[in-house]
């Protein structure tokens, strides 16, 4: 997928979530600090850690998670999507 801008502070408390940096730069923060990921670089949030993805710049990234895990995790708002639609 591609992300630009600041996403919400949320978590999932069932599973890991796994974010690959395909081009350009995604910083995720966490409450006590942040992680800064590049192209080819990957990370892997533990469930039930409260996180918030940030690009500053468009940012193309491949989210490893399994099906059915809604994208804002135990929060809602305008950025959630509608689970498991193929695009």
């Amino acid at each position: 997928m591609k992300v630009q801008g600041e996403f919400v502070w949320h978590h999932h408390p069932d599973t890991d979530e796994v974010f690959i940096v395909i081009s350009g730069v995604l910083d995720i923060e966490f409450e006590d600090g942040k992680v800064t990921l590049q192209a080819g670089e990957m990370f892997v949030v533990p469930k039930g850690v409260k996180h918030k993805p940030v690009a500053k710049a468009e940012c193309q990234i491949l989210l490893v998670e399994p099906e059915g895990v809604v994208n804002t995790g135990d929060s809602q708002s305008t950025l959630t999507a509608q689970n498991d639609v193929w695009i």
